[in-house]
């Protein structure tokens, strides 16, 4: 649990809540942020599980060190599962936990602000 002491008066200001709550924004930054994680997570949310190598070609200019590392913190983070099969050589499948599947509602969201501020623009 991270402490209103720890965290930079920033992320208090501005919210509309008091000093005495605290806003879970850097939280939320910690299990989605990032270019990477955000891509992985849409991808099995919306097109179901998929093999590592599968992943990797979906996901332009991605190395496979960097999809390790975030499907390792996604997976700890509980929003990735990961199914190994014993097989020679072995298959392991990565799949969105219904934790992340919770997250559909914001990805259409944020479709939708797209779709909306590309209309506005035209």
């Amino acid at each position: 649990m991270i402490k209103k002491e720890n965290l930079p008066r920033s992320s208090l200001a501005g919210t509309g809540q008091e000093e005495s709550e605290l806003c879970p924004m850097p939280d939320i930054a910690k299990l989605i942020g990032g270019k990477w994680k955000l891509i992985i997570l849409q991808i099995l949310i919306f097109k179901g599980t998929h093999r590592f190598n599968q992943l990797r070609r979906m996901i332009n200019g991605i190395t496979q060190t960097m999809l390790t590392n975030q499907l390792r913190a996604l997976e700890s983070d509980g929003l990735v599962s990961r199914k190994i099969y014993p097989e020679v050589p072995p298959r392991v499948e990565y799949s969105a936990t219904p934790r992340a599947l919770n997250l559909q509602p914001m990805f259409n969201a944020m479709h939708q602000w797209w779709v909306d501020d590309q209309q506005a623009e035209e």
